[in-house]
């Protein structure tokens, strides 16, 4: 696939089944992240890769979460399992350092960018992935668990697997209702 192809027609896509990147195909991934723009080069971020019962962990951890926030049944088994809708997940930790010249949004934003770069790379792989945020990303215990500094912030959960159907291809807007030229 060319990059240009990879990029027009890059998409989110849910329904992830086994079988997940090998550990080769994981260290591609994962270095893709590392060469993501980055002003002053401070490489502003970490990776948790959860795989196999790691993921049965991170659904315990969401739950309890769910629990400290007073959610009913329905919430905390829906907490517990979300880890399990793809078979490998890495999130993205923008370690944000206050005392240096970068502004913290930037950092944010490489971080975030090492999650794109992560996606489209699995893309070229064969896989495909769905970058997740939702409430547990900002959630104190969760942050406490995984054992974040004050000023990190969960960028996102990354799931990647293989497609579980076929992927319709997504109608885009014209960049044109988005850009201005001066």
């Amino acid at each position: 696939m060319q990059a240009s192809e990879l990029l027009l027609t890059r998409q989110s896509y849910n329904k992830l089944v086994e079988p997940a990147p090998t550990h080769s195909e994981l260290e591609l991934i994962l270095n893709s992240a590392m060469a993501v723009p980055d002003h002053g080069s401070l490489m502003p971020w970490q990776f948790i890769v959860f795989q196999e019962k790691a993921r049965n962990d991170l659904g315990e951890i969401f739950a309890e979460a769910a629990e400290i926030d007073k959610a009913d049944e329905v919430k905390i088994h829906k907490a517990v399992n979300m880890p399990l809708r793809a078979p490998l997940i890495i999130a993205v930790i923008a370690k944000i350092k206050a005392d240096c010249k970068i502004p913290a949004q930037e950092q944010l934003i490489t971080a975030g960018c090492c999650v794109h770069s992560m996606q489209m790379m699995a893309v070229s792989l064969g896989y495909q992935g769905i970058w997740r945020s939702g409430e547990y990303a900002y959630h104190p215990h969760v942050h406490k668990q995984l054992k974040l500094e004050s000023q990190d912030e969960i960028v996102g959960f990354l799931y990647l697997g293989s497609a579980k159907d076929s992927i319709e291809p997504k109608q885009r807007q014209s960049y044109q209702t988005h850009t201005i030229f001066w």
